[in-house]
């Protein structure tokens, strides 16, 4: 029989947003190899808090992919290219350095520009300017910072995404909340005296699926995530839970036991009847669907324990594709289709693994005791899960080739159920 790793109980539901009281700091405990190397001073005329700068630098750094160098003494700005002086930046180790400044603007607003310049040769790799009210300031550090990671690398960042998960505190204090991807801005949306569990973005972001208990069983709920209201959408005889959504966002995989034994069933996003996907004997669960819609991956204990299948949505059998170790579960979809991350347990530990589709190569990307419930950022360069850490769950965020890992720790709380969400509308 599969088993969660967490018992899910009955849930109490209140349903007025709320501005949560612990918010996540990050903490850079690992990097990648070859590093790109970019200087990042505060801008010129910033604020004594430095909300812009901090906010580039440590969406930056979670990347892993480069090496943020701050100079060492801290009136070190540059507001313009030309007041660039490379060979100073140079002597630090640079490739790069962000310029910039930060000055008050009218109405109360404040005028922010940057300009990220290679050193050698000297060349603006981008630029930009932002005249927005003090409250949008760590929005346009987001926004730099995405700027700035597309012009090196050339792909959109993950900056602006968001993650959902369940916030534990005490012994009877449960919230699903979102917040933005370094932990800031924290907001609950749903409070409980009773565990929450499996929350799913759906594909524009704009909502939530989850599991609650508060009719004293399982039932599926999609919440609008800014209006706050919320719709039953599986309630069937037995357990409801695991809801997945399909990329295009209209329909929902979940898992019911209306047959007797949990199988995986499709349903229409705003609810309606079930269509049973899968056929088994054994329990099939945690479903996920691929980027184009074509297949799910899920778990299954048909071989006699708890593996990872694909089962293609227009008809034919499921097919095994975990073959290292005899438990494996909790698949999710890399954005590209080309992967899949998952949890396996190997000598009483859980571990988070990210598989490669075509070679069937497995790698496994977290060296702490306990990993749970793994998803990819949007942009595949990462993979969120939890993990134990002194008797307590935090987030963690690791690469896929496991070469950079950063910690989102918990203040007064335990982190369970991560899930990261798509780009932001």
């Amino acid at each position: 029989m599969i088993k969660r790793v967490r018992n899910t109980l009955a849930v109490l539901a209140c349903l007025t947003p709320l501005l949560a009281q612990a918010e996540l700091t990050v903490d850079i405990v690992g990097g990648g190899a070859n590093r790109y190397p970019l200087a990042v001073p505060a801008l010129a005329g910033e604020a004594a808090n430095r909300t812009v700068s901090a906010v580039v630098k440590s969406d930056l750094a979670l990347t892993g992919m480069l090496n943020i160098i701050t100079p060492p003494n801290a009136e070190m700005t540059v507001a313009t290219p030309a007041a660039v002086n490379a060979g100073v930046w140079r002597a630090l180790s640079a490739n790069a350095v962000l310029a910039g400044s930060q000055l008050p603007s009218s109405g109360g607003n404040t005028r922010v520009t940057f300009y990220l310049e290679q050193l050698a040769p000297k060349k603006t790799l981008a630029q930009g300017e932002f005249d927005v009210p003090a409250s949008s300031l760590r929005e346009v550090g987001h926004q730099i910072a995405d700027q700035v990671y597309q012009a090196l690398f050339g792909e959109k960042s993950f900056f602006n995404s968001r993650i959902a998960y369940v916030l534990k505190q005490g012994r009877a204090s449960y919230q699903l909340q979102i917040a933005d991807v370094d932990g800031q801005h924290a907001r609950t949306i749903l409070r409980s005296r009773e565990p929450i569990i499996s929350p799913a973005w759906s594909p524009d972001g704009r909502k939530l699926a989850y599991v609650s208990f508060e009719t004293q069983k399982p039932v599926v709920w999609v919440q609008d995530l800014v209006s706050g209201q919320r719709k039953m959408v599986a309630n069937f005889k037995g357990s409801n839970s695991a809801p997945a959504w399909s990329p295009d966002g209209n329909r929902l995989a979940v898992v019911l036991t209306s047959s007797g034994n949990s199988q995986i069933y499709l349903l229409d996003a705003n609810g309606g009847a079930p269509r049973r996907l899968t056929h088994s004997d054994a329990i099939d669960t945690e479903p996920d669907f691929s980027p184009d819609g074509s297949q799910i991956a899920f778990t299954s204990d048909r071989a006699g324990g708890p593996q990872i299948y694909l089962q293609p949505l227009a008809g034919g059998a499921a097919k095994r594709i975990s073959w290292q170790g005899a438990y494996n579960v909790s698949p999710r979809f890399a954005p590209d289709g080309k992967s899949i991350t998952y949890m396996r347990r190997e000598g009483g530990r859980f571990r988070v693994v990210v598989q490669d589709l075509a070679s069937g190569d497995a790698r496994v990307v977290s060296d702490e005791s306990f990993g749970e419930s793994p998803s990819f950022a949007p942009n595949g360069r990462m993979v969120l899960f939890a993990s134990e850490q002194g008797g307590r769950s935090v987030l963690w965020a690791s690469s896929p080739d496991a070469a950079s890992k950063v910690r989102l720790g918990v203040i007064n709380g335990e982190v369970q159920d991560p899930a990261w969400g798509p780009f932001n509308p």
